[in-house]
């Protein structure tokens, strides 16, 4: 006979919030990123805290570009934007065994996976301006493969043949779908020249 699981309960409570600003969505998805299906609303709402707590600390979450970024507002204002944000549909719970963890609803992702693909836009750039003629960028394989589609979306978009280098490098040693849409953005790169 096996034993019923006992799920740790989640009351929601967004409080008298109606309505977030676009930013505050967009930062409370960028630090739930790191939390997706490992963490709930309290590690959240510690990591948008900017806390120094062990668990913070022991996963790294102090490296996130969201940590400390509401720290002027109380956790229990935080905790209710989160909530917002699941009530919303942006966020969504589920379980692990008895856990609730957050994962993203449809509409978050879209949000996030467009802040994701800029942020390594601007990463991919910065190698570019610091002289890197072709930087190596085999990192990008370990990322969502959404994420990297939308980049190499955006860096096609740009029409910017600086980076022909370091998408021929990468083309050479990355997976297959994700080579054939790069050479597919060089084509185009140096059709544009």
């Amino acid at each position: 006979m096996s034993r019923k699981v006992r799920r740790v309960p989640v009351h929601l409570d967004a409080g008298d919030i109606r309505d977030l600003p676009s930013d505050e969505i967009v930062t409370i998805l960028r630090g739930a990123d790191d939390l997706i299906m490992r963490g709930g609303r309290s590690l959240l709402a510690k990591l948008l805290k900017g806390s120094r707590d062990n668990q913070i600390l022991e996963r790294g979450l102090e490296n996130s570009p969201a940590h400390g970024s509401l720290r002027s507002l109380s956790r229990e204002e935080i905790l209710a934007r989160i909530d917002w944000l699941i009530l919303n549909e942006y966020l969504a719970i589920e379980y692990d065994y008895r856990l609730p963890l957050l994962v993203y609803a449809p509409r978050g992702w879209e949000i996030e996976r467009e802040t994701f693909a800029v942020e390594i836009h601007g990463r991919v750039d910065n190698l570019i301006a610091a002289g890197e003629t072709a930087p190596d960028l085999a990192w990008l394989n370990d990322l969502n493969r959404q994420v990297v589609l939308r980049l190499l979306e955006r860096i096609e978009a740009s029409g910017d043949a600086r980076y022909l280098p370091a998408l021929e490098a990468w083309a050479e040693n990355t997976f297959n779908k994700i080579r054939k849409r790069i050479h597919h953005v060089v084509e185009n790169l140096k059709n544009r020249q």
